[in-house]
């Protein structure tokens, strides 16, 4: 009679060993081979002499066949496995089954990896017989000067023992105690499956494919035509956005024909680049760079016969220029109307003396902004140009002028002064506003005192009630804790209708009944810093956005209580709003 292929329930212990190739006839196989082996042992004399029992077994019920089957096995294997686990559904023991089966199939790949990383396994010492180090800061005599050593967790054992060796006996031997283990090498992670509806598409901007367009053509730009300033200021800000401006693409903007040149980052230009700009462009008469930090005493002593007609300079960041270079270019440039530069620490009082003696009857427009020797003897050179100068930008020195320096200094420019920068002097107090500015500037269209600590509300406030000048149109008084609802009050009352760019970062305790009078007062507002104004919240922006129509950028950064609600409460706007925490990807 044939048998039927018909398997009961097992535990999942005994469908592993089955996937691994360990069933009961394997084991039996096995241990029938060892047995053979073996001597065979003589019968026992305990058991003969051991009295027979009388006592009669009880009959054992009649068993299946699956039973007798798995009895056997138990008898002929030492152990039955199916007994071990409680019996379970046909369902649930195939689940199980397949999570076994996955289990054991990564822990052969697992050990496969780390057998292939091993260098050599064959030739490695067991763990088990590799000798124990005595404890750390024994002294062990070593095994080949004999000389006596403390044990750290460097010793290395001798080869061939027995001992231990010191450190300098080890290095002789070619061996490095101090020597890391080499890092195991990972296996290569699988590929993530990427869903195709979370990938993001990532296409070039129109503007990268402008520059790259550009920078490509670039000895056949004239093939475009006549691109015109306009568009020539917009590639130069494109470009220097990206700092794709090289040494290559710059005779792109250069021409003969050019009366004034502004390249806003000329970070990868070398020096001779610098010097080619001046031949290729001698009919300048205003030229800016920012980020120059490669230009040098070469390139300053090369314009010097090259730009005989420059009017106007401003440099951000002339570092490496010193004096000799400086006193022979102002020398040079007698007509020089405009002259700002920024982060020049190597001017210093002589430079400035010369810059005054040459442009004394031509000079307007002065900024010395970060220049680390700023200090109450230039302010005595620039007072000799009274009567002329309409911006000074003195601001951010690396030690404040005397506030007796500053105020003498107006008393005698200020007159003439539409713009005034005094950030950064952190010794002035509001002395400086009664005495310096309220009686001597009169005609003032910017004003920016940041970061300026000694200022307070009431000075401020007090200052902007009483000042007779026209009302300003910009104005910084940023990073001036000290002033509050006082101060904005006066401001709004004294230049709100004429405000474009107000900034006010900083005022953490001005309250939220100012704030929302901003938007009313300065409608014409096209720029506002109001960050870090902690009451600053919906009602004041939808305040702001419902009146001041030609906002461009608001900031709010800092400003909890700002979540964005005036976009469903109808309001629209073109203006770009920054720093609403709820909008700032985490």
């Amino acid at each position: 009679m044939s048998r039927n292929n018909v398997r009961g329930p097992t535990s999942a212990l005994t469908e592993f060993l089955r996937s691994s190739g360990i069933t009961p006839t394997t084991v039996a196989r096995r241990a029938a081979t060892r047995n053979q082996d073996e001597p065979v042992a003589g019968p026992s004399n305990q058991a003969e002499n051991e009295p027979v029992q009388d006592a009669e077994e009880p009959e054992p019920e009649p068993e299946s066949r699956s039973g007798r089957r798995r009895r056997r096995n138990a008898a002929t294997s030492g152990y039955a496995s199916d007994e071990l686990d409680e019996p379970e559904t046909p369902a649930k023991k195939q689940k199980t089954t397949a999570k076994a089966k996955a289990k054991a199939k990564k822990a052969a790949k697992k050990d496969e990896d780390a057998e292939d990383e091993e260098e050599d396994t064959y030739t490695a010492l067991s763990k088990s017989i590799l000798p124990t180090r005595p404890p750390i800061g024994n002294l062990e005599e070593c095994a080949k000067c004999q000389t006596k050593f403390p044990v750290t967790k460097y010793t290395l054992a001798a080869n061939p023992g027995p001992g231990w060796l010191c450190h300098k006996c080890a290095k002789s031997a070619g061996m490095d105690p101090f020597k890391k283990p080499a890092p195991r090498k990972r296996a290569k992670p699988t590929e993530k499956r990427n869903v195709a509806y979370f990938e993001e598409r990532r296409f070039p901007s129109l503007v990268s494919i402008c520059i790259n367009i550009v920078s490509k053509h670039i000895d056949d730009i004239e093939a475009f035509g006549d691109i015109g300033a306009l568009n020539m200021e917009s590639i130069s800000k494109a470009i220097s956005r990206n700092r794709s401006l090289t040494s290559e693409n710059v005779h792109l903007f250069y021409g003969a024909e050019n009366t004034f040149l502004t390249l806003y980052d000329t970070t990868k230009l070398s020096p001779d680049a610098f010097v080619t700009l001046g031949h290729l462009n001698p009919n300048l008469t205003t030229l800016r760079l920012d980020f120059c930090g490669t230009l040098n005493d070469a390139v300053l002593g090369s314009w010097s016969t090259s730009f005989p007609s420059l009017q106007s300079l401003e440099l951000l960041g002339p570092f490496l220029v010193r004096v000799p270079a400086w006193i022979s270019f102002f020398q040079s440039h007698p007509q020089l109307q405009s002259f700002l530069i920024t982060q020049s620490p190597r001017f210093d009082l002589e430079c400035i003396q010369t810059l005054v003696e040459t442009s004394q009857g031509s000079l307007q427009r002065l900024r010395l902004k970060e220049v680390g020797q700023m200090s109450d003897a230039f302010l005595e050179h620039i007072a000799q140009l009274s009567g002329q100068l309409t911006y000074l930008d003195i601001s951010d020195p690396t030690e404040s002028c005397t506030e007796d320096a500053i105020v003498t200094l107006l008393s005698v420019v200020g007159s003439t002064l539409a713009h005034l920068d005094l950030s950064g002097h952190v010794e002035l107090t509001d002395q400086v506003l009664h005495l310096g500015i309220k009686k001597n500037v009169a005609n003032l269209d910017g004003l920016v005192l940041s970061n300026i600590p000694e200022l307070t509300d009431a000075g401020v406030s007090e200052f902007f009630s009483t000042w007779g000048c026209t009302p300003l149109s910009v104005l910084d008084m940023s990073r001036n804790p000290s002033l509050a609802t006082g101060a904005l009050d006066a401001i709004l009352n004294h230049s709100g209708p004429a405000l474009r760019d107000l900034n006010i970062n900083g005022w953490k305790d001005v309250e939220d009944s100012a704030l929302e009078k901003v938007g009313k007062a300065a409608f014409e507002l096209r720029k506002l810093d109001w960050s870090w104004c902690r009451d600053v919240n919906d009602f004041a922006m939808k305040e702001l956005l419902d009146h001041c129509k030609g906002l461009q950028e608001v900031k709010v950064w800092g400003c909890n209580k700002v979540e964005g609600k005036w976009v469903s409460n109808g309001t629209r706007t073109k203006a770009r709003v920054l720093g609403v925490e709820s909008h700032t990807a985490i």
